[in-house]
């Protein structure tokens, strides 16, 4: 499995705190059967996102990683200024060299705001991934939104535990209804540390293959996740697996 979303590089923001930590959280990925992990700082207000430095310590991350190969990301805060800076500098916090772009909404944007934030990242030749809709306060409220973000060719992540209900009632509810509707492209951990918010897929991708079978769910932690860490790959658009056919259809 690959995991397209995790805070692993340690003392960058409220993930891992320490390399001890990191290597904690990289053992049990890898016992999980995650092969690869997609290092993701947050871009916030809070925490600066420091590329070159984050670049640095991922090379140092791939000594501790149990075999993990690894990718840099960010965690971006769906922000006037952040969208300004990625307008500006497109590559600087997309995945690895691909166009793609892990963007997370306010708890309090409203959808005229954000459709015309993700055409501006589009038209800079970014590919949004909106990242764990269910648990955005905003969006639990109105999940048809998400729907016809998808619909309109976004890209959606939701997060691993949300299928298993570590977030409540709401959002596994909604994360369902998401996987009902096709309307989920990538599944990923979201992960923060080795005991609240582990960096763990395989109960999800267990409660995928019961729900949706299991070609959906190696669709969602496997073949999508793959195209989007892939450089070689790295324009073509994550695919999402229709659950009447083994074809694969464009989310793009």
């Amino acid at each position: 499995m690959i995991d397209i979303h995790c805070h692993i590089l340690p003392g960058v923001d409220d993930g891992s705190p320490s390399w001890e930590i990191t290597a904690e959280m990289c053992r049990m990925a890898a016992e999980d059967g995650i092969r690869h992990i997609v290092a993701t700082p947050h871009a916030d207000e809070r925490f600066f996102y420091d590329r070159s430095r984050y670049e640095g310590m991922l090379r140092k991350l791939k000594n501790v990683g149990c075999g993990i190969k690894f990718s840099l990301g960010c965690d971006f805060h769906f922000s006037f200024d952040n969208i300004e800076d990625a307008v500006l500098y497109p590559r600087r916090y997309t995945i690895g060299g691909s166009p793609y772009l892990l963007v997370e909404f306010s708890d309090f944007g409203s959808m005229p705001a954000i459709r015309e934030g993700l055409f501006r990242l589009a038209n800079s030749g970014l590919k949004p991934i909106i990242t764990h809709p269910e648990r955005n306060l905003a969006l639990l409220e109105a999940p048809e939104k998400v729907v016809e973000l998808a619909k309109d060719g976004c890209l959606i992540q939701v997060t691993a535990n949300s299928l298993t209900g570590y977030w409540g009632v709401r959002a596994q509810r909604m994360a369902e209804m998401l996987l009902k509707k096709d309307a989920i492209h990538v599944i990923a951990s979201d992960a923060h540390d080795p005991v609240n918010r582990p960096p763990l897929l395989s109960q999800a991708f267990d409660r995928v293959c019961r729900l949706a079978g299991q070609h959906v769910a190696h669709a969602l932690f496997v073949d999508n996740p793959g195209a989007v860490v892939s450089a070689a790959n790295a324009t073509r658009d994550a695919r999402v697996l229709s659950r009447s056919s083994s074809d694969q259809t464009s989310a793009g």
